[in-house]
């Protein structure tokens, strides 16, 4: 089965706007929405606990999109925990508006305990849990025992925990983190992602044995015929 929902998302690293916050009844936050009621879908059969969003490069846009879908998830109801797992080029905290001076890096190292590492949003049912300071070593802190039992502490505080992940193609944390997921959201962006680069990620998040559940184009033009998302079954 394949679902489509039609949209047209601007990403900026200069400016990112949380649209689903800024603007709830336009246009891109409705299908912000969409989305949401797509991966839900695509995941009705099984355990739905651990989203990741990651992209084949940096650019794409992958940080702005599951901070909006965050949102949404949390106005559905549900208590979700956004984490920036990003430690080598942490975005997060900027797009929310927080400190980034504590948060995953010093929860894994013991250096803080949960409460003082989540930070609260304005935001209903919605907390972030932003990278904290950019270690050496962000491949083997993500692989380490110490943050699979931080998953699964984290896992039983919250209904739904988002991890925005670094781009494919430039480090293994996707791979690493992907496999712990329940399924794998990947942003491409319109007119700038080269297909050898999107068939290049997807080979090695199914190497990794990740659940890739959809594609996101991102940035498309509204007006082209080649403009919609896909969720699904692989063509």
């Amino acid at each position: 089965m394949k679902l489509k929902a039609k949209k047209n998302l601007k990403t900026s690293r200069e400016k990112r706007t949380l649209i689903t916050t800024a603007n709830p009844k336009s246009a891109i936050s409705e299908q912000y929405r969409t989305i949401r009621t797509n991966i839900q879908f695509s995941m009705i059969d099984s355990s739905f606990k651990v989203l990741a969003c990651t992209s084949p490069s940096p650019g794409e846009g992958k940080s702005t999109t599951i901070a909006n879908l965050a949102v949404t998830f949390a106005q559905q109801g549900q208590k979700v925990l956004l984490v920036d797992t990003d430690l080598r080029k942490p975005t997060i905290h900027q797009i929310m508006s927080i400190s980034n001076r504590q948060g995953l890096t010093n929860l894994i190292t013991k250096k803080v305990n949960m409460k003082e590492a989540i930070v609260s949003t304005r935001i209903n049912n919605l907390s972030v849990l932003p990278s904290g300071p950019i270690p050496p070593n962000p491949s083997e802190l993500l692989g380490s025992a110490r943050m699979t039992e931080l998953l699964e502490k984290l896992s039983e505080n919250f209904d739904l925990i988002l991890f925005d992940t670094p781009p494919v193609l430039a480090v293994t944390d996707a791979q690493i983190l992907g496999n712990r997921c329940d399924g794998v959201v990947l942003v491409i962006k319109s007119g700038q992602t080269e297909k050898k680069n999107l068939v290049k990620a997807k080979e090695l998040l199914d190497r990794a044995q990740v659940n890739m559940i959809g594609v996101i184009i991102n940035g498309a033009d509204a007006k082209s015929a080649d403009y919609q998302y896909y969720y699904g079954e692989d063509k």
